[in-house]
């Protein structure tokens, strides 16, 4: 059975942008995209920057720190093309409007062998 938590209020998050949730001891960035509402670890894999602060293009988030480029729908690592990534989580966008993240479901970035 899935644990889907309310957020916040989906206009509280502006388009294109993302915002940092503390659950427990996780730092989830939640980012409001055109077509869709997408979750992720918060910190970059190289220099743990704050991915909620990120430059958004696309479904990819550029880390404000040095640049690493990071999708937002795998949690892979686009750009160096190192194979590390960060964990993502369900999300989605209920009847009335909440973001809603179920943080049991969450998907290690896949790493290519």
């Amino acid at each position: 059975m899935s644990t889907w938590i309310q957020i916040t209020p989906l206009q509280n998050i502006p388009l294109r942008e993302g915002r940092c949730v503390t659950l427990g001891r996780k730092e989830i960035a939640v980012f409001h995209l055109p077509e869709k509402v997408l979750a992720i670890d918060n910190r970059c894999p190289h220099g743990q920057g704050p991915l909620c602060d990120g430059i958004t293009t696309g479904t990819h988030v550029v880390c404000p720190l040095h640049g690493w480029k990071i999708d937002l729908e795998t949690g892979m690592v686009a750009r160096p093309d190192v194979p590390v990534g960060v964990k993502t989580y369900p999300c989605r966008v209920n009847s009335d409007g909440i973001v809603e993240i179920n943080v049991a479901a969450t998907q290690e970035a896949e790493v290519a062998a």
